[in-house]
């Protein structure tokens, strides 16, 4: 089997300090290099997966806030729409994706992980959109504003590029912290952002769990090893 090299947006070192997690974790390099080379093989070797164009979301509440957990709308979102159709480029990208979203699973254990890239939706506004994802329905798109990011980590990090680790939602809560909440049971919340080549903020990821302090510096190396191989694969 011949083996492509693939490649990462940025390097290790930059992707710390641009997200701001050297300050947080310290030098994660060499765990994140060798959980790197684990996740090339792993793309290369599994067979391409079934792709989830279409997936359920949440009605959301009074502000557009997800606040109606556990209610569902009738219709699902379509990310064709978004896309631009499902073109072999789409399907090649979201393939991929999907497989990065399965390792993640398989060695992290977490109870909810999704990928989400910065692009205008089919409303000329600019947001990010799930493209993959494992766990509960949530919700598809995070208006990409500075309105919106004063209560949402997603938005706050896709606009900032600073990375947002909360090791126990409750006691942030307790000091006063903005939360965005979709699943009352989530306990723990990472959310990173997806840099380019060039630097430029592409997108997110954003990794659940309903147990407090789960985001050790283990965990913190296999989710930017993960944040490091996502941007290549971008649609």
């Amino acid at each position: 089997m011949m083996h492509v090299s693939v490649p990462t947006s940025i390097s290790v070192s930059d992707y710390l300090q641009r997200s701001g997690l050297v300050a947080q974790y310290g030098d994660l390099s060499p765990q994140v290099h060798a959980i790197l080379v684990t996740l090339r093989s792993y793309l290369q070797c599994v067979a391409a997966p079934k792709v989830q164009w279409q997936y359920q979301v949440p009605e959301l509440g009074e502000g557009g806030a997800c606040s109606l957990f556990g209610e569902l709308t009738d219709t699902p979102y379509d990310l064709s729409a978004i896309l631009g159709g499902q073109t072999e480029k789409n399907l090649i990208a979201l393939q991929q994706l999907t497989k990065i979203v399965t390792f993640y699973r398989e060695n992290s254990g977490l109870d909810w992980f999704g990928i989400y890239q910065a692009r205008p939706n089919v409303d000329a506004q600019q947001v990010l959109v799930k493209l993959a994802y494992y766990g509960a329905p949530s919700r598809a798109e995070f208006p990409l504003t500075a309105e919106f990011a004063k209560a949402s980590n997603n938005s706050s990090v896709g606009l900032s590029g600073r990375a947002k680790v909360i090791n126990d939602v409750a006691a942030y809560l307790g000091t006063g912290g903005e939360y965005y909440t979709c699943d009352p049971k989530v306990q723990a919340e990472a959310c990173l952002p997806l840099f380019d080549q060039s630097g430029k903020i592409v997108g997110i990821v954003d990794a659940e769990d309903f147990n407090k302090h789960v985001f050790t510096a283990d965990a913190m190396a296999l989710l930017v090893a993960v944040c490091l191989t996502i941007p290549a694969y971008l649609p």
